[in-house]
Formats: C-alpha cells, structure tokens, sequence
C-alpha cells in the first residue's frame, strides 16, 4: 500500500493507482474530458491538472496519468490549480465552441468568457475515439496523423477502413461532435444559460490556498 495526503487527508491505496482515482476515492471532484473508465489514460486535455508537492517547491502534474508515491501530498483545488483549469476550458472554447461537453464544463467552473482565437474546430485531439475502437471495439481503424498543427485524426491515407464495423464507438464518446445551442462569434461563444452561481466563499479565507470543492456549494448554511 503506499500512504499519501489529498487536501489534508491521508489515504492509502494500492501501488499503481493514479492520483486522479485515489482522490476520486475519497470524493474529491476532479474534471476530466479525456479520462473515460475503461480506456488507458492519455493526459491529453488536461483538465485533470492538481498541484503535488509542499510549498515552495510545487508542481502541476495531470492526475490522470500520475501514479501515487509514497508521502505524496496532493492539492485537488488550489488557487494555482483552478487557475490553470480555467484558462484550459478557455482554450477548449477556442477550439470547439459549439461542444455541449465543454459547454457544460465551462459553466461548472465559471467561465463567463474566451479571451483566444476561435477556431471552430471540430476536433480537441484528446484520442478517445482512437482509444476506444482499439482497446474497446478491438477494431484500431483510426489513429493519429501528422504531427504539430498538422496533426488529426482519421483512418490511414484517408481510405475507407476495412476493419471499422461502423458500431459508432467513437461518436459516443467524443465531446466534440455533439451541436450546442450558441453562436459562433467569438464574444457570443459562451451561451451561460445554464451557468451556475459561483460560490460566494471562494474568494474570501481561509480558502486562498483551498478553493471550495463542495458540490452543491453549502456556503449558504454556514452561519457566521
């Protein structure tokens, strides 16, 4: 068993078992968009981001993709953290506005705007799909191609895979291909409507170092 510490409260689990699935133990809400049970992680999105280590000397890791240590301590909503978390949504928005998953995920960590270049993709290349039809499907029809910006997904030389059963494996677990109701100018790209309020306790103490991770937000019950 290896002993380690999130946000203050110390766990043991098996060796081998990921940040992310040891805080997701003991509750703690983690995002994630390209994590899916069943697939092997990939740490594409980053979303997953949590802070490791003690003061001074801290570091962002993805949790997805970070194995346990011994006497680790762990951060699953620090300052830094959400602050990285958020300008990842933000960039997702770039990349794909009309994503309801995004959409949804912005709302969840209040994200009123996108302050990038839009894009309009239809692609974030987090490699679900690939991962699924492979590992899932056992069929590997598509994969990666290119590298850098020319990097995209699709079967081989473009050609029609002899192997894919059209099962719509990987339209089920893509989050970007799913058509939101929003616009497609830049200033309009987040719809909100939806939004939740953010919780009033975040930006007052003792919470500069420990965001607020309760879901629903009990702010309002704690009598002063």
């Amino acid at each position: 068993m290896v002993n380690l510490t999130i946000n203050g409260v110390p766990v043991s689990v098996e060796k081998g078992t990921t940040v992310l699935e040891a805080a997701r133990y003991l509750g703690f809400p983690i995002p994630t968009l390209c994590h899916k049970e069943g697939l092997s992680p990939y740490g594409a999105c980053r979303l997953c981001v949590v802070e490791i280590g003690e003061a001074p000397r801290t570091r962002l890791v993805s949790s997805c993709t970070y194995p346990v240590e011994e006497g680790l301590f762990v951060r699953t909503a620090s300052e830094r953290v959400v602050k990285a978390r958020r300008i990842i949504i933000e960039l997702l928005l770039a990349s794909c506005p009309q994503s309801k998953t995004i959409q949804d995920i912005a709302s969840a960590h209040s994200v009123r705007r996108q302050r990038f270049r839009q894009e309009h993709e239809d692609c974030i290349l987090c490699g679900l799909c690939v991962r699924m039809c492979k590992e899932q499907m056992m069929a590997g029809a598509i994969g990666f191609r290119g590298r850098g910006r020319s990097r995209s997904l699709g079967t081989p030389f473009d050609v029609k895979s002899d192997v894919c059963r059209l099962c719509g494996g990987c339209m089920e677990v893509c989050p970007a291909c799913q058509a939101r109701c929003t616009y497609n100018e830049p200033e309009k790209a987040i719809c909100g409507a939806c939004a939740n309020l953010s919780p009033p306790c975040i930006e007052k103490e003792p919470f500069h170092d420990m965001m607020c991770y309760m879901t629903p937000c009990v702010a309002c019950e704690i009598k002063k």
